[in-house]
């Protein structure tokens, strides 16, 4: 069994215990709880920003090709850059900014015997990102989440030229079951559509005949239970006690 199934396993086993199984009988198949654990963690997905992950991915570019295909767990690109600032093509235009270089320089060059002072690298570094914008440093483009399909407003001129993206990606499902603010999340969520999955069975039938009368089922009960669980999960992820960022203050 593999770590993603023996966690998946364990949150059954949660929810198996909290709804009393092994004291009665619990009328829900394998793939019930399969459905609920696919909706808790698509549901995660959906609203919390701590399903996502702040990553880098390296692209190489091909002549004349605008679009391309992007894996299925990039979900948003922030930004694209190149390695050189202003390269265009196979050329290597720019200048690159070597720090120790420029310590270098500013000790034994322009202050001998001092140390390196800060203004020398502010001055290089705004020089830097100024020529960046108005020479591509950074390139235009548009992202489908949908489709996953990056459109590169430039057309690329050259084989040879590598990009890195700045996206966000989605945390895998291991480490969502195995994230201690994550988890009990999904297992509650999870525990909850049971319960209304449970409650909509139950309640097909009001009571059951028996000898001394019949017997009445729990299944409306259920069904509050479980829908009043889930408002309350949704509730905390506004209040972000599933681990997520806060919103920051905006001014304007």
């Amino acid at each position: 069994m593999s770590e993603l199934q023996t966690a998946q396993q364990q949150v059954f086993d949660y929810v198996k215990i909290m709804l009393g199984d092994g004291m009665i009988e619990v009328e829900l198949d394998p793939k019930h709880y399969q459905i609920a654990l696919e909706r808790a963690l698509n549901r995660f997905r959906q609203r919390s920003n701590n399903s996502v992950e702040e990553s880098y991915a390296f692209l190489d570019l091909k002549e004349n090709q605008n679009k391309y295909i992007l894996p299925d767990e990039i979900i948003n690109v922030r930004e694209i850059g190149r390695a050189t600032v202003g390269s265009r093509g196979d050329g290597q235009g720019g200048t690159l900014f070597e720090p120790f270089n420029l310590a270098y320089t500013n000790t034994y060059l322009l202050r001998a015997g001092a140390t390196g002072g800060l203004a020398t690298y502010y001055a290089f570094a705004s020089y830097q990102e100024l020529v960046g914008k108005m020479f591509g440093s950074f390139i235009q483009f548009h992202y489908d989440n949908a489709t996953h399909t990056l459109t590169i407003t430039q057309r690329p001129r050259s084989d040879t030229e590598r990009v890195l993206l700045h996206t966000d990606n989605y945390r895998p499902d291991i480490v969502l079951l195995n994230d201690i603010y994550t988890k009990p999340w999904v297992r509650d969520y999870t525990l909850a559509v049971c319960k209304v999955m449970l409650g909509e069975a139950r309640s097909k039938f009001g009571t059951i005949n028996g000898p001394q009368g019949g017997t009445t089922l729990n299944g409306e009960t259920l069904k509050q239970e479980g829908m009043a669980m889930i408002e309350k999960l949704d509730q905390e992820i506004l209040l972000n006690m599933e681990g997520g960022n806060a919103t920051s203050f905006i001014i304007g």
